[in-house]
């Protein structure tokens, strides 16, 4: 079954009004938020027991929801999805490299950590680069911007970002 008519729910541009595309997208879009507000708490917690994992196992759960939820839009949508399914394919990816890193450790400190921080935060830089290319012509401000503005800023911001938290925790006397 798939669904290419466009609709407006509450105002707002959604790619089908059929009832399964709009339960798929609630679940979208509720995980999605979760996601991006459990990232923000793992990635400004204090690496340590805590705060910082609880955050990013619910983070990482979230993101689970959330691409499967994608898929199943992409394939109610094919072929008008298929690139925020492969920016989505790739932030997913990303997060399980860095889960499986923390998990296993790999060859001990100082490279799990690396391969740990740089798979979820390039994960929450294709959330956001996701939800950008697929909302930015329809969101204030973000309107006005040249379209490749919505592919690249969150990589021009979250890049530099993540270089420094990785230099700073894997440059310490451990």
């Amino acid at each position: 079954m798939m669904i290419a008519e466009t609709g407006r729910v509450v105002g707002v541009e959604v790619g089908s009004t059929a009832p399964v595309f709009l339960a798929v997208l609630a679940v979208h879009v509720s995980a999605g938020v979760a996601c991006v507000i459990s990232g923000a708490v793992a990635a400004l917690s204090p690496k340590r027991p805590g705060r910082h994992p609880r955050a990013g196992t619910i983070y990482y759960v979230c993101l689970s929801a959330t691409f499967v939820s994608l898929v199943a839009l992409s394939v109610l949508r094919w072929p008008y999805d298929n690139h925020l399914l492969a920016i989505g394919a790739l932030g997913y990816a990303a997060a399980t490299v860095g889960v499986v890193a923390r998990r296993r450790r790999w060859h001990g400190w100082p490279i799990w950590p690396r391969v740990h921080g740089t798979g979820m935060a390039v994960s929450y830089i294709a959330l956001l680069t996701g939800f950008y290319v697929d909302n930015g012509p329809n969101l204030p401000v973000w309107d006005r911007l040249p379209h490749l503005t919505y592919w690249l800023l969150p990589a021009v911001i979250g890049v530099p970002l993540l270089w420094r938290a990785v230099h700073r925790l894997t440059s310490r006397p451990g």
